[in-house]
């Protein structure tokens, strides 16, 4: 699947934001992915922000790393009307 420029942007931001939290536990990824129970590549494309992670991933790592899952979001979060999709029926 192919993401927006927006879209991508959020996702290396997320993934960033991820990486800086376990990074000031100086965990490694594989340390991180043993607390989390996913597999060290999966965190590793999370982290560089090529994947989608769901939201039950984000409360496993959030869980894991001992922060609230809003820690991984920034708090001037926007979210443009226009960038959201309708679904069609």
């Amino acid at each position: 699947m192919s993401y927006q420029p927006r879209e991508r942007a959020f996702l290396r931001d997320l993934g960033l934001r991820i990486r800086r939290i376990r990074e000031d536990r100086d965990w490694s990824q594989e340390t991180f992915a043993f607390q989390c129970d996913l597999h060290r590549t999966y965190l590793g494309a999370v982290e560089r922000g090529e994947r989608n992670v769901s939201a039950l991933n984000l409360r496993k790592m959030a869980a894991a790393l001992g922060v609230p899952l809003a820690d991984f979001f920034p708090t001037n979060l926007q979210i443009d009307p226009g960038q959201v999709r309708e679904k069609k029926r």
